[in-house]
């Protein structure tokens, strides 16, 4: 595996999405729009990832 890390940042609001979906953006260390966080390449964390993608940007 050449990446060991992922940068994720949210970038919309999880106001209107499901508590689960919320779960998932709080379990991944983001809280507020443009935080970034930069994370484990893991299986779980790209799961977590793929829940919530279409609120994130992924570098």
């Amino acid at each position: 595996m050449a990446n060991k890390e992922i940068t994720v940042k949210l970038v919309k609001s999880v106001i209107g999405c499901n508590e689960k979906q919320k779960a998932n953006v709080r379990g991944l260390g983001l809280r507020k729009i443009r935080s970034e966080r930069t994370l484990e390449n893991t299986p779980s964390v790209r799961g977590m990832i793929k829940k919530v993608i279409h609120l994130l940007e992924i570098k």
